[in-house]
């Protein structure tokens, strides 16, 4: 049997690294993020990054491990949290995967594999200069004469996904359909208890993400940011591209409407949570633990440890 494992998931703003100190705290555990921005440094207030006094003295594992400039991969994340989980596991302790970046959780659980590459790879370099200077129609049509499945999922604008396709198959000699369907029938890696928070009616986490954005706007996330592009950090790069930062580092160097910025933020915000919930939706073997209007925590803590001890945490 893989090992048993605890994964907090819920949408932006549900109180999951809340809840995950505190369950770190009773069932003698440490937190691993599952967020694809907290990994980052210098990125504090806009991907709400727990601060030491949240955290409790409660190791916290896969946040600050990059730098923004990075490209980082699922795969990457996928091997730095499995030793980090594994390393808990090794010191008798409960591994708490909290976060809401459900590719990152499934990936991490699934025990999937990904196909070895160079980010600066000669070859990666050459395909992506034949897709500038040939067009996306052209390299699909090639990566349909090997992988028609693939080709037939993908749309000509999506350089990234199309060059990856055609660059696993020419280094591997396996197409990336054939490399995913492999790694489906792997073993789980983990057995995931699964908690899921939520909210009884969308309007209270509407509600709940607009202050969220308000308090973010409170400590400095303005600031933030025009430190990040003054320091050298493109604004096209992956880690800028994340909700708040994409927002801002736009009115920083455009019209200078932050008021405008900040309403953009809680409505892509919005537009995500929604994207969350209909992910981890998917999965019916989870413990639902919903919000009403006014959060309790107590409550939710309580319901949390009864349902832990039922299934055997101690």
């Amino acid at each position: 049997m893989p090992p048993k494992i605890l994964v907090i998931t819920g949408p932006t703003a549900s109180g999951k690294t809340a809840l995950a100190v505190e369950l770190a705290k009773k069932y003698n555990g440490e937190v691993v993020s599952a967020d694809s921005m907290q990994i980052y440094r210098r990125m504090d207030i806009g991907t709400a990054k727990p601060t030491p006094d949240e955290m409790q003295g409660i190791p916290h594992h896969m946040i600050d491990v990059a730098d923004p400039e990075e490209d980082f991969s699922v795969a990457r994340y996928v091997d730095m949290a499995a030793a980090a989980v594994d390393g808990v596991l090794a010191r008798g302790r409960l591994p708490i995967l909290a976060g809401g970046t459900g590719l990152y959780i499934d990936s991490l659980l699934s025990g999937r594999t990904f196909a070895a590459f160079d980010g600066a790879s000669p070859l990666r370099a050459e395909l992506e200069e034949r897709y500038a200077r040939e067009g996306g129609e052209a390299l699909l049509k090639e990566l349909s004469g090997v992988d028609p499945e693939s080709a037939a999922r993908l749309h000509p604008n999506d350089a990234k996904r199309i060059v990856r396709a055609l660059e696993v198959w020419l280094t591997t000699g396996k197409t990336i359909t054939r490399h995913n369907e492999e790694t489906k029938a792997l073993p789980l890696r983990y057995k995931a208890l699964t908690l899921n928070l939520d909210f009884e009616r969308r309007e209270d986490m509407w509600e709940r993400i607009d202050r969220r954005v308000d308090r973010m706007m409170e400590a400095g996330l303005t600031e933030e940011v025009r430190a990040l592009l003054r320091s050298g950090v493109p604004s096209g790069c992956t880690a800028m591209q994340a909700i708040g930062y994409k927002e801002m580092a736009a009115a920083i160097q455009g019209d200078g409407d932050i008021a405008a910025a900040a309403a953009q933020i809680k409505l892509r915000s919005r537009q995500y949570a929604k994207r969350q919930r209909t992910w981890f939706r998917r999965n019916s073997e989870t413990k639902k633990l919903l919000w009403g209007p006014v959060p309790d925590f107590a409550d939710v803590l309580q319901r949390s440890t009864a349902y832990l001890e039922e299934i055997g945490i101690s």
